[in-house]
């Protein structure tokens, strides 16, 4: 197993059932749940110096959906190689999500969950199988689609492992 397999795997490992479409949905609406019951201000805490506050991480979600999104529907159309990767920390610092509302993030994020869902739903399973190289890495567009709710749920376990404890 090479380390990007290995480093995908610990988000594919977090799917907790096989079907991966309806955790899609599931995913979506718990994210959607926790943020909706901060605060403004809560949304602007980070457990520690140099983390990103709720309201980063919230729109670093979006943000790494939006570019998945772009990976899944270039594989599944037939882009096969060079797709770009990205700097995640370069675009928290860009964000400027602490000077957004809370939700005016939380639209986005749901307009951007629904807008994956979509696109996966309406794929059939020959495009979801096609490979690509996004990030040099070889990977299929269904891969893609799967870490984009493994990378929630991450995301999702370290706001309760260690913003929530903190609030």
């Amino acid at each position: 197993m090479t380390d990007f397999q290995k480093y995908i795997q610990r988000y594919l490992d977090l799917i907790p059932s096989e079907n991966w479409m309806e955790e899609l949905k599931k995913s979506g609406e718990k994210t959607v749940s926790l943020f909706s019951f901060l605060t403004e201000e809560q949304s602007k805490f980070a457990y520690a110096e140099g983390k990103w506050t709720l309201k980063e991480v919230l729109l670093h979600l979006s943000d790494t959906e939006r570019i998945f999104q772009y990976r899944i529907l270039a594989i599944a159309r037939g882009k096969e190689k060079n797709l770009p990767g990205f700097d995640e920390e370069l675009y928290a610092q860009n964000s400027f999500a602490n000077e957004r509302s809370l939700d005016s993030l939380l639209e986005e994020y749901q307009l951007v969950r629904n807008s994956s869902q979509i696109l996966l739903e309406t794929m059939n399973s020959s495009a979801l199988n096609n490979i690509g190289t996004a990030n040099g890495n070889q990977i299929s567009a269904e891969t893609i689609g799967k870490l984009i709710i493994g990378h929630n749920i991450h995301h999702l376990n370290v706001i309760e492992e260690r913003y929530l404890p903190k609030l």
